[in-house]
């Protein structure tokens, strides 16, 4: 029988896999909400929040003021 050897590599440091975790108030009625469209969907909150996240940044416009433009 071979022996084979069990190989260890390095851990990634966290925050190099392309993601960043932090923490945000909400209110219970968008916990709530949020909660459903998980139950409905199969996907997890953080996996949801994401997609909203995302799908909100795509679609987002900025509008400038006049104090801005000065």
């Amino acid at each position: 029988m071979k022996n084979e050897n069990l190989i260890v590599r390095p851990k990634k440091p966290k925050g190099e896999d392309g993601h960043k975790v932090f923490s945000i108030r909400v209110k219970d009625e968008i916990v709530a909400q949020l909660e459903e469209i998980c139950a409905r969907t199969g996907h997890n909150r953080n996996e949801l929040i994401g997609m909203l996240l995302e799908y909100a940044l795509e679609n987002c416009e900025v509008e400038e003021t006049d104090e801005e433009e000065s």
